[in-house]
């Protein structure tokens, strides 16, 4: 007989005397009849066919293992020097000296793995006005010879004080090998680190031949991927297009190198270059220095 009263419709009569057998029967709270009883008693906890139910979880996607790159079949592409005459429009009014060229690298490449970092001398140096700091005793030859070369702040204590203070006064940092047991004990890393300014030796900031070290990275360009992307100033506003494409070509020389040093680890190719300034979108360039509707090179660098 109960199995008879459990398939009448809901708004049948006897339908409140149903939901007092079950919730007798299975001792359900009064609350709980809504969710439990109630589907029971009128057959709602089966899914129709075809039909998931509403509180299965959704299957997750699984996500990519590398960065998405769009074709560039039908893509727009620029010359260098086409490029560098829409940029300069974007740029005007502004003063020479506060914008830059910079180049921007897509990789296709996995998520997770080693990245692309290294240190770079163009042959037209961006910005010569570099503050670097030496860490090494103040009184020592190595001191002296920074100084000749170039460094603007030399010290161990006085420069540890001041970072853990926050005051950073430079923007690159060399440390002399005999410091560097010092400069670890400091415990500096998670202040630096972070900002790139963290000497080590596989960015060539910690030596023995500092005066070297400190010429070498006077007008010296850095640059690391990230997210997929490798971005670094290319040459200031007042550049000609032939200095460009020097600083680009030996950028790019150098771009790859890296890459087919971590072949054994990873596989990274060149997807896209483009080439933007401080105020202006990327233009994608498509190799060419310049093409039939380029202006005559003298025309692009004058300020």
């Amino acid at each position: 007989m109960a199995s008879k009263a459990i398939s009448k419709p809901w708004n049948s009569p006897s339908y409140p005397n149903v939901l007092c057998q079950f919730q007798k029967r299975l001792n359900v709270p009064r609350f709980l009849i809504p969710s439990v009883v109630t589907r029971a008693a009128t057959g709602l906890s089966r899914v129709p066919k075809g039909q998931k139910p509403k509180d299965q979880p959704k299957k997750k996607r699984k996500a990519r293992a590398d960065f998405h790159r769009q074709s560039l079949k039908n893509f727009e592409q620029w010359s260098l020097c086409d490029a560098m005459r829409y940029i300069r429009a974007f740029e005007v009014g502004r003063p020479p000296t506060s914008s830059k060229y910079e180049v921007h690298v897509s990789l296709k490449t996995q998520k997770n793995g080693p990245v692309v970092r290294n240190r770079i001398r163009l042959p037209h140096a961006v910005n010569t006005s570099q503050r670097i700091c030496v860490i090494c005793p103040p009184d020592s030859p190595a001191a002296a010879a920074a100084i000749k070369a170039g460094a603007t702040l030399i010290g161990e204590e006085t420069v540890f004080d001041a970072v853990k203070d926050g005051r950073i006064e430079f923007e690159r940092c060399i440390c002399h090998t005999d410091s560097l047991p010092k400069l670890n004990k400091a415990g500096l890393g998670r202040i630096l680190g972070p900002k790139g300014l963290m000497p080590s030796t596989k960015t060539g900031t910690v030596s023995r031949d500092i005066a070297a070290a400190v010429r070498e990275m006077v007008g010296g360009s850095e640059y690391r991927e990230r997210v997929g992307v490798v971005r670094m100033a290319i040459g200031q506003l007042g550049f000609t297009p032939e200095e460009v494409q020097r600083n680009i070509r030996t950028f790019m020389d150098g771009l790859k190198k890296d890459i087919t040093f971590l072949s054994d680890r990873i596989g990274k190719d060149i997807h896209e270059v483009v080439l933007s300034s401080t105020n202006s979108p990327g233009f994608s360039l498509n190799g060419d220095f310049r093409s039939e509707r380029s202006p005559p090179t003298r025309d692009l660098a004058t300020l």
